[in-house]
């Protein structure tokens, strides 16, 4: 089994660096689905929670890789595949513990870019203002993403272009294979 591992901060281009992938047909899973549909079965919006906020209470109960865990009940008996939002060192021994090789590709672009796509993108979690954005960021350090970033086998720099940006995925996607 081989794993691409994709990190990054919220509005890098994690996403766009899976649509490279799923362009090549590699198979997929993302770490913020598995998120988000655990979130809309688990009630924890009735209590207020976001879905931030119930993926840190998650890590608090269940350990740091439990996010990595329930995303491997996603991915059994596929050789090579892409998974998507990585946040923790935790959630890479989870997937290293698999025995398979585990390469991972950071995607960088910088704050003021980050921002500008996620308020563009207008998804429910979005920010509303920098203080939002800061503190989103704060949060997913907390969790690890640092780490990981620090820690990559690759980095992608998305300040370019959509185009470049494919074309220089595509050319890493080839080389892992």
């Amino acid at each position: 089994m081989r794993m691409i591992v994709v990190t990054g901060m919220p509005g890098a281009g994690k996403e766009e660096f899976l649509s490279a992938g799923i362009k090549a047909g590699v198979p997929f899973v993302r770490m913020g689905d598995v998120v988000r549909d655990t979130y809309a079965q688990s009630g924890a919006e009735a209590e207020g929670l976001s879905v931030g906020q119930f993926a840190g209470r998650e890590r608090e109960r269940f350990g740091k890789d439990i996010w990595a865990k329930r995303a491997m009940d996603r991915m059994k008996g596929i050789d090579l595949f892409i998974v998507d939002g990585c946040r923790s060192m935790d959630e890479i021994r989870s997937f290293r513990s698999l025995g398979g090789e585990v390469s991972i590709v950071a995607v960088h672009a910088a704050p003021g870019t980050r921002y500008e796509r996620l308020v563009k993108r207008g998804r429910d979690d979005a920010p509303h203002n920098t203080d939002e954005f800061d503190e989103r960021d704060r949060r997913e350090l907390s969790w690890g993403v640092g780490e990981v970033l620090a820690l990559s086998d690759y980095m992608v720099v998305n300040m370019s272009d959509l185009e470049d940006f494919h074309r220089r995925s595509e050319e890493l996607l080839r080389s892992l294979r």
